[in-house]
């Protein structure tokens, strides 16, 4: 949970100097990425206390054809209690107050999810912008970006056009991305790269760079509907540019990953990876998130083997 006041991004002027500099060396981001599961071990208790952080960073997420009021309230009851009652009382964290940190779904489900959680203090935030292909006419996705706002999400995840990126305009994605973080006014806004269509890594740096200097809040790496979603040599690619728009700027800029995450030990992965090339300040939900709709389940599961030493079945700790 975040400690601090953050300012928020509120962008620069595109620098095509810096942008033009912008380099990934392959080989060395694969062995760094190949290594993160295996450098550091977190164990027994201290795995558990990073479990616990880890969902008060999770985006509970439902975004499927299926999606209903009654749904979104059941996942918004879980978004207010993330643990069983008797894994809460085992662990002794009643004071904790746990939550994860967002609810996400569709801009027409965000009105249900606003009254399910009234009163808990978590955002609800709304994929749009012709979410998950970013294809439909361009005032369209504007105009779904405005309904979500008069409808009160808190938090906007909009997707980029991946043909600026693959074919180098970035002075178009730039505006359209500047366009959209206006838009959204005083909701936060997550800019979704969609990684696994944008080709090489180093389109993914300077498509990471592009969105923060046009004001996004979060940067993040796919819509979760891509044949390869979040990796961690995406994300070792896109925290990396991160810390050098801080180092640039002095405003810092959240990661999303997205897609895939589906257990406790991918969590870990990911918190390994966040603390160690962006240090402790990013772990919080302020800054850091997971899009995902399954890795609660196996972080409860993982934490009930904690408590009593056997693995229990999924369907004893049900989403809703």
């Amino acid at each position: 949970m975040a400690s601090e006041n953050i300012t928020r991004n509120p962008g620069i002027p595109l620098d095509m100097g810096w942008l033009r500099a912008t380099t990934v060396n392959l080989s060395a981001t694969q062995r760094r990425a190949q290594t993160l599961g295996t450098r550091r071990s977190v164990k027994q208790e201290w795995q558990a206390a990073w479990l616990l952080r880890a969902i008060t960073m999770i985006d509970l997420t439902t975004l499927a054809g299926d999606d209903t009021p009654g749904k979104v309230t059941r996942l918004c009851a879980k978004a207010r209690q993330p643990l069983r009652q008797d894994l809460i009382d085992a662990l002794d964290v009643e004071s904790l107050g746990l939550q994860v940190g967002a609810v996400c779904v569709y801009h027409q489900r965000v009105k249900e999810a606003k009254a399910a959680l009234r009163g808990s203090g978590i955002p609800v935030a709304a994929v749009s912008t012709g979410f998950p292909a970013g294809l439909s006419p361009y005032p369209q996705r504007i105009e779904e970006i405005n309904q979500s706002v008069e409808a009160g999400a808190d938090e906007i995840d909009i997707v980029i056009s991946r043909e600026h990126v693959l074919r180098g305009q970035w002075q178009a994605l730039y505006d359209e991305v500047r366009e959209m973080r206006r838009a959204c006014g005083e909701a936060h806004m997550k800019a979704i790269l969609a990684t696994g269509e944008l080709g090489p890594l180093w389109h993914v740096a300077r498509a990471s760079k592009v969105c923060m200097m046009a004001g996004a809040d979060f940067i993040k790496t796919s819509t979760g509907k891509e044949a390869v979603n979040a990796t961690l040599e995406v994300g070792l690619t896109m925290t990396r540019e991160i810390r050098a728009y801080e180092q640039m700027t002095g405003y810092r800029v959240g990661f999303k990953p997205a897609g895939g995450i589906r257990s406790a030990k991918d969590a870990l992965n990911w918190l390994i990876l966040i603390k160690e090339e962006l240090g402790g300040g990013w772990l919080n939900n302020q800054l850091f998130r997971f899009g995902a709709s399954g890795l609660l389940t196996d972080i409860e599961r993982q934490l009930s083997h904690h408590v009593s030493g056997r693995y229990a079945a999924a369907h004893h700790m049900p989403m809703a």
